[in-house]
């Protein structure tokens, strides 16, 4: 028997009862957690492979694994779509990735919950993968997490105008970093706006499916549905690649 506050209970009533307590959840169906996760597990995996590229020959590294249309189109090397999302380009790169990481990820992923957020990360990530796949010149290889950073920029923007929060530090910044990947050479400024648009879009399926017994399996089928557009989106522009290449290698 389990005591309680009057008489005693038996162990199976207890986990009966707690069963039927509901969880609570943040404002958009996540489990709450004080504690960022998804956050420092990114942060820490990224840390991880910057090390690895530097131990292994960075250059070989980022060929084999970067974000490369031609491979992609070519050899249906689609992993690059994703392994890319991890790698940088030097020490700057991946300390101003982290630093955003590090400034919105918690923030986010505490009002998402550790599932939702994630999700979003890696979506805003294959988003900015998939846009550089197919404005970016067929020969040529780009790595960073500039896509997903972009992409939770986005989503700080949606979730903070769903929340009534001030987001006008949030929109310069996006707006600095859009102009400055223009400016500055051999930034993929293509990945950005991908990884942004796919973001808000992400997170405004998150933050605006009204409360109710269904919205966790709208969220679900809409993550489903955003990532088949994107890897619709690769397979239908392989073609055009493939093209462009033979006739960069021919003329």
């Amino acid at each position: 028997m389990t005591p309680a506050p009057v008489g005693f209970q038996c162990p199976e009533c207890v986990r009966e009862g707690a069963a039927s307590v509901s969880q609570v959840r943040t404002p958009f169906g996540g489990r709450v957690s004080t504690t960022p996760y998804v956050t420092f597990t990114i942060i820490g995996l990224c840390i991880t492979v910057y090390a690895i590229e530097l131990l292994a020959g960075q250059n070989k590294f980022i060929s084999d694994f970067g974000n490369a249309p031609a491979a992609i189109a070519i050899n249906n090397e689609y992993y690059r779509l994703v392994t890319s999302m991890f790698l940088h380009a030097s020490i700057l790169h991946i300390l101003f990735n982290m630093y955003i990481l590090y400034v919105f990820g918690p923030t986010l992923e505490r009002l998402l919950g550790h599932v939702r957020f994630a999700t979003l990360y890696l979506l805003a990530g294959l988003g900015g993968s998939v846009a550089s796949f197919w404005f970016s010149l067929p020969i040529g290889v780009s790595v960073g997490a500039s896509g997903a950073i972009f992409g939770l920029m986005g989503a700080m923007v949606v979730v903070g105008s769903k929340m009534k929060i001030n987001i006008t530090q949030v929109v310069a910044l996006i707006a600095i970093n859009l102009v400055l990947g223009f400016a500055i050479p051999n930034v993929d400024w293509r990945a950005h706006i991908g990884g942004l648009i796919t973001g808000a879009a992400v997170a405004a399926l998150y933050v605006y499916v009204p409360r109710g017994p269904r919205r966790t399996t709208i969220h679900v089928l809409g993550s489903v549905a955003v990532f088949a557009v994107l890897i619709g989106l690769t397979l239908v522009h392989e073609d055009t690649v493939t093209s462009e290449v033979v006739r960069l290698i021919s003329g």
